[in-house]
């Protein structure tokens, strides 16, 4: 049991990241306002190489309307080059766990900006055969927003981890936490450190220590995010690193 003590503290304590660090702009995103909406001009808009997109305030989503604050909401669309540009840099999934900065112009190569701001994307349309991006959901990100977030878990350490050195198996129960974090410290994964997990061991929910304004939006703080298992199972992952 001390053993286990240890490990679990161990595990917390690494999983902390610089949270002074964490928002990261990879890119300004550039958009332009549409006119129009519906299924004829996002297609047009597709084939001149550009993303429909909407930029809203999260709480615009709260089914309880006395919470809903002025939305911001912009119908816009984006350039297609430059979207899959940021997904080549961040990946999937960190592009929703992490914020950039927007700037919304008159039009294409315009000088003009309309409107400024910080975003999280929380969504991204695909096509289902294809996988071309149809779509793109942002909220505004404003420091001081609480927003609701999924944030990735990685895992760092497997290759020290002594269960698997045993021959035991990282099986990943969750694959992200959501929380409900300040915007300006939104971090784009939460990293466990399993280099110190036997065999049987496990990392819980209430083991992780993150941002101390963060809030777990979970109602089973006791669920184990992984387990070192004796055994390989059907639905075992390899750890993401």
């Amino acid at each position: 049991m001390t053993l286990w003590c240890r490990t679990v503290q161990k595990v917390a304590h690494n999983s902390r990241t610089p949270f002074s660090q964490t928002t990261s702009y990879y890119h300004t995103i550039q958009a332009i306002p549409r006119e129009c909406t519906g299924s004829r001009v996002s297609a047009r808009d597709r084939s001149q190489g550009r993303i429909p997109a909407v930029v809203f305030a999260q709480d615009l989503l709260d089914k309880n309307t006395d919470r809903r604050s002025p939305s911001r909401k912009q119908i816009l669309s984006t350039e297609r080059k430059q979207i899959h540009s940021i997904l080549k840099s961040v990946e999937l999934p960190f592009f929703c766990s992490t914020t950039f900065p927007l700037q919304i112009r008159a039009g294409s190569g315009s000088s003009v900006l309309l409107d400024s701001g910080k975003v999280l994307p929380i969504k991204v349309h695909r096509d289902e055969e294809t996988g071309r991006i149809l779509n793109l959901v942002f909220v505004w990100a404003d420091d001081g927003t609480g927003l609701k977030v999924d944030v990735p878990v990685v895992f760092k350490g497997v290759e020290s981890c002594p269960g698997l050195k045993k021959g035991g198996y990282l099986k990943s129960i969750r694959t992200s936490l959501k929380y409900l974090c300040p915007a300006e410290h939104i971090s784009p994964k939460i990293e466990v450190d399993v280099s110190n997990l036997d065999i049987g061991d496990r990392v819980f929910m209430s083991d992780i220590e993150v941002h101390p304004s963060w809030k777990l939006l979970s109602k089973n703080e006791k669920m184990p995010l992984c387990k070192i298992s004796a055994t390989k199972l059907e639905n075992a992952e390899p750890a993401v690193m």
